[in-house]
């Protein structure tokens, strides 16, 4: 068995030192050196980069663009003349996490007393009843009147002076 290990290592080191006789290759080592006698090329250097400016964004505490602006005739009145001001204290109701714009009136409902109360449906899939005095929206908003076709809302939202003031709000049944 080792007689023949041997025997072929010795065949596969003749093959190799024949390939490399010279004369074999001599096209290959003619190619490389009529490339290595071609003019070296030129690379252009990179472009210089301006410097980073920086910007201050002077606007964050400005009213977000995505919330209904404010009525201009409503701001004009005296700070402190309205006496509004939402109530701290009171503890919150679900609705109140979310944005009126995002809650969606689905149906009424009428209890046998003759209250009505309206099916509001919020973002996160629940599905809400609200009758007047309840408490609705990020700004503060109180249910005013509930009727078979919409529920009107007063929220109470800064006016931009250290002040508030309401401002009503509509939410119309969807089909």
């Amino acid at each position: 068995m080792n007689i023949i290990k041997t025997l072929m290592i010795l065949l596969s080191l003749g093959l190799t030192v024949a390939c490399s006789q010279d004369g074999q290759f001599n096209d290959i080592r003619n190619k490389m050196e009529a490339i290595k006698q071609r003019p070296k090329g030129h690379i252009e250097p990179p472009p210089e980069f301006k410097a980073y400016k920086s910007f201050t964004y002077s606007a964050a505490a400005s009213r977000s663009p995505f919330s209904p602006p404010i009525d201009i005739e409503l701001t004009d009145l005296p700070k402190g003349r309205t006496g509004v001001k939402p109530n701290f204290d009171r503890t919150k109701e679900v609705l109140e996490g979310f944005s009126l714009d995002a809650l969606l009136m689905v149906g009424t409902l009428m209890k046998p007393g003759g209250q009505l109360y309206a099916l509001i449906k919020a973002p996160d899939g629940g599905l809400h009843r609200v009758a007047q005095g309840n408490h609705m929206g990020r700004n503060f908003g109180t249910v005013l009147a509930v009727n078979s076709l919409k529920v009107d809302v007063m929220e109470i939202v800064s006016d931009g002076q250290d002040g508030w003031i309401e401002r009503p709000r509509t939410i119309v049944i969807t089909e």
